[in-house]
């Protein structure tokens, strides 16, 4: 098979803005701190000026990176607000339940908004915000990293150069990985879909923005089916206690040690505050004293592990998705087929397949490459802050790819998903 490279260049980051933005952080973890070293890697785009935390390690870890004054140092998000604008920019990187308020009030003040993914709870608090934002005319971006991350682009690019015909359907997985679903979806923040928001809106409404982006029509029909499998005390070990830590006789074996995930292998340790060269001793000692210790068949957790969406679009394009606990890797998994020829990538590299000519081209995201090097979501995390910055500086809509009025759709597909898995869950 003849082969060849596509060439869909990869835009840099760091254009310059006329002058630099500042910016006001409410919430300063690694959310907060990915966006913002925007400004750190190019000086003179944007400058924080001020944050919210109630975590003061991680509120006075910023304000010392930003050399903040004690004044420009809050702890709960309404300290902040009630001070006023303070700042062009407002970023929004708080736990799940507490987007929608800030947001909204935040419009009020004039503040344009980098808003965190979900943009709210529910449905209905996505048509407020969008209602808001309407009224008020700031600009607000939602953090679908994913849609500027420069793989997806191009594989974007390809879609409307007409390189596979007219798109007939696609196939989509979002693998979480083991460890992941463990630390995020069973121990962690976002183990209560009621506390926070439903796992296909939580961890998936990435993808199911990017399979709206790339169909580029309305959906009109969901369906939606999955469940909690295996993170239950139906399948706790004989013996497992509560904790990792208390001794556990199968700690040696269990994929899911928080010994193993966090002690040996160091993963996930921004949640504690501490470096990942921490002695042991210090990470044994968290993992006695918060949930991250906890077994993950004794956990509160609610959060579906695997999960099946499919979905219609406007003209009779058609989309499966799939969210699976169980894989060794993360990243996204996609394939695309169209009338003249068919797409499969791996979020670096897709390849493009011509039924007629019987071609093979294929495009590589390199960061090495570029200035992308080191960046979250593949390029995507810094990108989207390198078009946000130049909206807002020109006062262009047009440079905003996630727009409220371009993420409200995805966000109600997953919400109408979890209404539909609901539905039709049978338990025992």
């Amino acid at each position: 098979m003849e082969e060849r490279t596509l060439n869909y260049p990869v835009r840099p980051l760091g254009t310059r803005t006329r002058r630099e933005l500042t910016v006001a952080v409410m919430g300063a973890g690694s959310r907060g701190f990915e966006y913002t070293a925007y400004g750190k890697l190019f000086p003179g785009t944007l400058r924080v000026v001020a944050v919210a935390d109630i975590n003061a390690a991680r509120r006075d870890r910023m304000g010392e990176m930003w050399k903040l004054p004690a004044d420009r140092r809050f702890g709960d998000f309404h300290e902040l607000l009630a001070a006023g604008r303070l700042a062009d920019i407002l970023l929004i990187s708080l736990p799940d339940d507490l987007h929608f308020e800030p947001a909204m009030e935040a419009m009020r003040q004039g503040y344009d908004i980098l808003l965190e993914k979900p943009m709210a709870q529910t449905a209905d608090e996505c048509r407020a915000l969008l209602r808001r934002q309407h009224e008020t005319g700031v600009m607000v971006a939602v953090g679908h990293v994913l849609r500027y991350a420069p793989y997806f682009r191009a594989l974007k690019a390809a879609l409307d150069d007409g390189l596979i015909g007219e798109l007939v359907s696609i196939q989509h997985q979002e693998p979480v990985q083991f460890a992941h679903m463990a630390h995020s979806f069973v121990r962690g923040n976002w183990h209560d879909a009621q506390a926070t928001t439903p796992m296909i809106v939580a961890k998936c409404c990435h993808d199911l923005d990017i399979l709206k982006w790339l169909v580029g029509r309305p959906c009109v029909r969901v369906h939606a089916e999955g469940g909690l499998a295996h993170f239950t005390a139906a399948h706790a070990p004989a013996g497992a206690p509560a904790r990792c830590t208390d001794g556990c006789p199968h700690e040696a074996t269990c994929p899911y040690s928080a010994i193993d995930i966090y002690a040996r292998r160091r993963w996930h340790l921004y949640v504690f505050d501490v470096p990942r060269d921490a002695p042991e001793e210090t990470i044994l000692e968290k993992l006695r004293t918060t949930d991250y210790g906890r077994c993950v068949y004794r956990c509160a957790n609610d959060q579906p592990d695997h999960l099946v969406a499919t979905f219609l679009f406007e003209g009779g394009v058609t989309a499966s998705f799939t969210m699976d606990a169980f894989t060794p890797w993360g990243g996204r998994r996609t394939r695309v087929m169209g009338t003249r020829g068919y797409i499969e990538g791996d979020g670096t590299t897709f390849a493009v397949y011509d039924f007629r000519k019987g071609t093979k081209a294929s495009w590589t995201f390199d960061p090495s490459a570029s200035n992308y090097k080191d960046n979250g979501h593949a390029g995507g995390d810094l990108a989207l802050v390198r078009d946000f910055l130049e909206a807002v500086d020109t006062r262009d809509f047009t440079k905003l790819s996630s727009s409220l009025d371009a993420s409200v759709d995805s966000h109600l597909m997953g919400f109408a998903c979890e209404a539909c898995r609901l539905r039709g869950r049978q338990d025992g």
